[in-house]
């Protein structure tokens, strides 16, 4: 299974080069252009929140897996505290907040979040991966 990692420091600009980074990479293996779109906007949204509210500012790492049927990726911190989708106004949701419901959108449900070694947290999403190939390789279920 091919992957990927990316540190991703405590900057304003970090999720924008998070975001370069999935789309570089699925782009490279030549994965549908409505994938990428989806996984480049849930890299962004996980990995703006790691930066923004974790706890310690010291910014997040991302982990990107590529398998038979799906796109996984893993954005790492060092807070514990979980992610939860915030109840939003009206007018809150025009100005923000929305990032966990897009992802949760977006992936159709698949992702969540658990413990990381040694502390902090990894929050993932799984996008599904449409036809048998990857960079011209076979992949087959269960590898």
């Amino acid at each position: 299974m091919p992957s990927y990692t990316l540190v991703c420091p405590p900057l304003e600009t970090s999720p924008r080069i998070a975001r370069d980074f999935v789309a570089s990479v699925l782009r490279e293996l030549r994965l549908d252009t409505e994938l990428v779109d989806d996984a480049t906007l849930c890299t962004s949204e996980l990995v703006t929140n790691a930066c923004v509210h974790a706890k310690g500012g010291d910014g997040a790492a991302l982990w990107l897996g590529v398998e038979a049927g799906r796109v996984r990726v893993v954005v790492y911190d060092k807070d514990e505290n979980p992610p939860v989708p915030r109840e939003l106004t009206p007018q809150e949701w025009e100005t923000g907040g929305r990032g966990l419901y897009l992802v949760d959108a977006l992936t159709h449900g698949q992702w969540g979040h658990g413990p990381a070694v040694p502390h902090g947290k990894a929050v993932w999403f799984d996008l599904v991966l449409e036809g048998p190939c990857v960079k011209g390789l076979a992949l087959i279920d269960g590898a």
